[in-house]
């Protein structure tokens, strides 16, 4: 084989290998957070995905009669979790994970039908290793930044919706209504990026996650 052809065949494999990698110091972080709140004793609830979850600081003060663990991390894909779900998910033995994952799956350019390929992987292999953890798959939200896109996250969403009301165990939130007014996104709700969101866009998230937390969950 031409020496000079080698190299072109490995890059695509040495920048995957990089790039699962990108978010390795932060997922060490999160651990070291967490051996120092986290009480192994306590049913835990896990909230993981993108910065939409990252960036909600106060989701144990909003749930505060339940030990919720925030493990969300970085501007974060399915791939990413799925390379992580030990550090993030299993280790914890959650008896309830919600997942937000997909806003920048799209936002990358993949396909909702490889994006669904990726979150069936995701819950075979959590059902597989924890058969009686509830997951609880939260829709894609609405953005202002991308709201140009908005045809493709709702497409989406369908489908990773379909995905959860056929497989046993998993609940499908929405809260991409809730963020519209009149069809279009509320445009009070973000912070001047206008991608992530601010107290207004976490009260929704909170009114809209609140039955979820509780549905089903036996934490006595």
């Amino acid at each position: 084989m031409n020496k000079l052809l080698l190299p072109l065949l490995l890059l695509p494999f040495l920048l995957h290998a990089q790039d699962i990698q990108r978010y390795q110091k932060e997922v060490e972080t999160i651990q070291k957070n967490n051996d120092s709140i986290w009480d192994a004793t306590k049913p835990t609830l896990v909230f993981t995905g993108s910065s939409s979850v990252r960036m909600w600081k106060d989701v144990q003060q909003r749930f505060p009669e339940y030990q919720i663990l925030n493990n969300g991390f970085g501007g974060s894909q399915f791939s990413d979790l799925q390379h992580f779900l030990d550090e993030l998910i299993l280790d914890y033995d959650p008896v309830k994970v919600f997942i937000y994952e997909g806003d920048n799956d799209i936002s990358a350019k993949k396909r909702p039908r490889a994006i669904l390929k990726l979150s069936e992987e995701i819950l075979h292999t959590l059902q597989q290793e924890r058969p009686q953890m509830e997951i609880v798959l939260i829709s894609a939200k609405p953005s202002l930044s991308r709201w140009h896109l908005r045809h493709k996250y709702k497409r989406l969403n369908r489908k990773l919706s379909r995905l959860a009301a056929k497989t046993n165990g998993v609940e499908f939130v929405d809260v991409w209504t809730p963020m519209l007014n009149n069809r279009k996104v509320m445009d009070d709700i973000f912070i001047e990026d206008g991608l992530h969101m601010n107290k207004k866009g976490y009260d929704i998230w909170q009114q809209t996650l609140k039955d979820y937390i509780n549905l089903n969950t036996n934490l006595n």
